[in-house]
């Protein structure tokens, strides 16, 4: 089994981890049996958040009366001190316990620190030394918060999106990460969804010691998958380099994570999958994306009002309306046979 040490937390788990939005799709009795299975087959860390309606009760469900067994972080989207200690102690009645692993600000845009007027790292630290938390942790989609965070000494995890569509500033925050004694847990290890190949990405990360992917999961399938990676972890050939640099070659530069935090749209235009439709398509079954359901989403695009709201919220600074522009037209090509 292949190990990873979150820096100075002092916590090590197996370098695969269980990311847990997904399983707010599927039946409590189906997450749990999915989480019991990854635990006895050595998965013992797990992400969540507050924001992914019932996955925290779904944890719960699946870890009660074994809690000291399994590495749990979770987050919090709150503004202020008051909303915080909401938020925590929902979590804590959510996931059946009386104590957070890691308790992390969920992609705040701006980095927490104490005497900023907002109250919040203060009320991190007050949870820790009530013990209701024990590691101080922060997620984010924008290099320069992530930057900051780093600097600060403030945190002991940094959770952000890392692949191997990563770009040269991203693999420099991980280095930074590693000289700060900082635990780094990558998120969107798939981005999203658009890579196709789980070794390329396992074999990639297999090569920075100090990161910890989290896979989103939420069927047995793609379970079993990443189980079969404890005892046989993917190593980097030239068959897998080649899938990585065609990948990088059609992926890297201006293209939608479908992370989300552009959502919601004024005209309800489904924003992180529309932006990316024309990708989704070619990477994967196309027929899923071709209904009658997913025509109409994408209609929607006709009725953008180009407010700029998406646009502003990007945290990778995409022209998203220019992106969603692109998307139908070249969908409505390829309905047309035009293409593809």
């Amino acid at each position: 089994m292949a190990k990873v040490t979150l820096g100075r937390t002092g916590i090590t788990v197996e370098k695969n981890a269980f990311g847990a939005l997904p399983i707010q799709r599927i039946s409590a009795g189906e997450a749990v049996r999915l989480l019991r299975k990854a635990y006895d087959s050595g998965v013992t860390f797990y992400d969540t958040a507050r924001w992914y309606t019932d996955s925290e009760e779904k944890l719960g469900l699946a870890f009660e009366g074994m809690r000291d067994k399994v590495v749990i972080a979770t987050k919090t989207g709150a503004g202020n001190a008051e909303d915080f200690r909401r938020d925590l102690e929902t979590s804590l009645h959510n996931l059946r316990t009386d104590y957070i692993d890691i308790y992390q600000f969920h992609n705040p845009a701006f980095c927490p620190k104490p005497g900023d007027g907002t109250g919040l790292y203060e009320a991190m630290l007050e949870a820790k030394e009530k013990g209701r938390i024990r590691h101080i942790g922060i997620t984010n989609h924008r290099l320069s918060v992530a930057h900051e965070a780093v600097e600060s000494g403030l945190y002991e995890t940094l959770q952000f999106p890392f692949c191997y569509l990563a770009t040269k500033k991203d693999e420099e925050l991980v280095e930074k990460c590693g000289k700060a004694g900082m635990g780094f847990i990558a998120m969107k290890a798939l981005s999203g969804g658009l890579i196709t190949n789980s070794r390329a990405a396992y074999a990639f990360l297999a090569g920075y010691d100090n990161v910890l992917p989290i896979w989103g999961i939420q069927r047995e399938s793609e379970l079993d998958e990443f189980l079969s990676y404890i005892e046989e972890p993917p190593v980097m050939t030239e068959e897998l380099a080649e899938v990585i640099r065609r990948d990088r070659e059609e992926l890297q530069g201006d293209f939608c994570r479908g992370c989300g935090y552009c959502m919601p749209c004024p005209v309800g235009i489904e924003i992180n999958n529309c932006a990316r439709m024309s990708l989704l398509i070619r990477r994967s079954p196309s027929a899923a994306q071709l209904t009658p359901a997913v025509q109409e989403k994408m209609k929607r695009i006709e009725q953008c009002l180009h407010c700029g709201k998406c646009r502003s919220k990007c945290p990778y600074g995409l022209d998203t309306p220019a992106l969603l522009e692109k998307n139908y037209k070249d969908y409505c090509e390829i309905l047309a046979g035009k293409a593809y």
